[in-house]
């Protein structure tokens, strides 16, 4: 089992090593930003199903004489061996279907259309490019370059070790 050495000097083997390259994996700046694009998704995702389930559905069963689209159409039930066989709820997936579809047409209109605008007049012109940034930001982020250069124990561990010079990389 190889070992590792921390920034401290510390010598990493087994758990310690797992959870020290965790440990740097969070620390990376992009987690946080994923976690939050996540939750944010996960919240507008729960107002199109409540917009879906709550008004689209209700419309559509309404014009079927149902109560919503999930009781419209269900194929079954199906008994193979037993009498408590579900029937296919063909209502539901088709409920399914329309949600994603919302979601999908309002990050497009939404998100994706006023983005491919701005920068097509910025493309244009018409639109100024943003400010460059303050010489202290520009300090911040070349620190940040250079300490994304160093390797750390999260890149060392998904690099595995180095080649040997008689076996290329890879064999």
């Amino acid at each position: 089992m190889t070992q590792e050495t921390t920034s401290t000097g510390r010598r990493l083997s087994g758990f310690a090593k797992v959870g020290q390259g965790f440990k740097d994996f969070i620390a990376r700046g992009n987690v946080v930003d994923l976690a939050v694009g996540v939750a944010i998704g996960a919240a507008f995702g729960a107002v199109v199903k409540a917009l879906v389930d709550s008004f689209i559905n209700p419309i559509i069963g309404w014009i079927f004489g149902q109560p919503d689209l999930t009781e419209l159409w269900d194929i079954g039930p199906y008994t193979w061996g037993d009498e408590s066989g579900a029937p296919i709820k063909v209502g539901v997936i088709i409920s399914a279907l329309l949600t994603f579809l919302f979601t999908a047409a309002a990050i497009y209109f939404f998100v994706v259309l006023p983005l491919n605008a701005l920068a097509a007049r910025r493309k244009r012109g018409q639109e100024a490019e943003p400010a460059a940034p303050a010489e202290d930001i520009l300090l911040l982020q070349e620190i940040r370059d250079l300490l994304a250069a160093r390797p750390n124990p999260a890149t060392a561990n998904d690099a595995g070790p180095p080649p040997s010079p008689g076996n290329p990389p890879g064999l």
